[in-house]
């Protein structure tokens, strides 16, 4: 059966998409005004996650079991006293990057994962959380040169990855240090950045100071992982032990933010490109979709029903979503896009909304 609503957290408000009768049209809006910096949807539990980036108030946290018909608020993550990111710099919240459940096996579990680059686990469906210390005294993340920000001041964990076959085993993102591994629930971890490239550094194969910009890994074939990164496209089909670049030398699929994975065929996906980050705009000022059918072998580009003209769109790493053969991604000017074929053809739902944080299927 086919999703039947779609959330798409804005600067303005979370705003939920639901089909009837064949067409997407707005349900409702919630916490109208306010940047919804994440959200999520637990398929386990069926909980809705919204984190509220306020402007004055700071980060905030709230969940629904309803799907949005009521809200509960509980406390965000807390730094513990005396916590420092680095040497002399304090360690408080700054952001709410991403949320995930801990398996099957543990419905009460939750991460969630911050700027400045803290990691948190609940027991409890988030009603208390507590800091990883096993991650946060990983000698590397002590280090400015290995563990520092990307376009913002600190590091920050963006993408959290749990293995199907074992809730113990956890994969991070994080920029900028790179993809972190654990495999006794987050009492130890190790580096997985073997083949990775970082060349805004002296060197760019280090160890540890790697930008990936998203992680994910096939639900059918876990040990495929996929990132888009700063420096290209990546993909590993041992779990992160080494890294493929499979990036489009002779086309637009390179650097970019959003990348989504077909989890019943670990050899296809879609990634949207950008020109650098130093203009961040869509490549000819014409916004495309590219796709790969063979692990990143060979990449073609998707254009039907996406503007051409003058389009200076681009998407966050949270804006572009799937379930089977369906994909939507939201843009930074607000406008909606929805595929029903694999991203062969696309139709606008929404060219009104304000900024795009994040899509998900529900």
């Amino acid at each position: 059966m086919k999703h039947k609503k779609i959330l798409v957290g804005t600067n303005k408000g979370l705003v939920v998409f639901e089909k009837k009768i064949n067409q997407w049209k707005i349900e409702k809006v919630h916490f109208l005004g306010l940047p919804v910096s994440t959200i999520y949807n637990n398929e386990i539990t069926g909980t809705w996650w919204a984190g509220i980036a306020h402007r004055h108030w700071g980060q905030k946290l709230h969940f629904s079991n309803d799907e949005g018909k009521t809200w509960e608020m509980v406390a965000p993550p807390i730094y513990p006293k005396g916590t420092e990111v680095f040497e002399g710099q304090k360690a408080t919240l700054k952001k709410i990057w991403c949320i995930s459940h801990a398996g099957k096996d543990n419905p009460n579990g939750l991460w969630i994962g911050t700027e400045p680059g803290g990691l948190f686990y609940s027991d409890d469906n988030g009603k208390n959380l507590k800091l990883v210390e096993g991650l946060w005294n990983h000698p590397s993340r002590k280090d400015k040169n290995q563990w520092f920000g990307a376009g913002r001041d600190f590091p920050f964990i963006h993408s959290l990855v749990v293995d199907p076959r074992d809730s113990q085993h956890v994969y991070i993102a994080v920029s900028c240090a790179g993809v972190f591994e654990t495999k006794d629930g987050g009492t130890t971890w190790i580096p997985r950045n073997n083949g990775l490239r970082a060349t805004y550094l002296p060197n760019p194969n280090v160890e540890v100071g790697h930008d990936p910009h998203l992680l994910l890994a096939c639900a059918s074939h876990p040990d495929v992982l996929w990132q888009q990164n700063h420096c290209g496209i990546f993909r590993s089909v041992n779990g992160g032990m080494n890294w493929l670049d499979v990036t489009d030398n002779n086309g637009i699929a390179d650097y970019g933010f959003a990348l989504a994975i077909d989890h019943d065929n670990p050899q296809r996906a879609w990634v949207i490109p950008a020109v650098s980050d130093e203009v961040r705009i869509a490549h000819d000022l014409s916004l495309t979709v590219c796709r790969t059918e063979d692990g990143g072998v060979n990449w073609e580009s998707l254009k039907n029903g996406l503007p051409q003209d003058f389009c200076f769109d681009i998407v966050f790493r949270h804006s572009l979503a799937i379930y089977k053969n369906e994909l939507v991604f939201g843009t930074t000017t607000g406008n909606l896009f929805f595929s029903e074929n694999y991203g062969d053809d696309w139709i606008c739902l929404s060219s009104n909304l304000a900024r795009v944080e994040g899509v998900t299927f529900v």
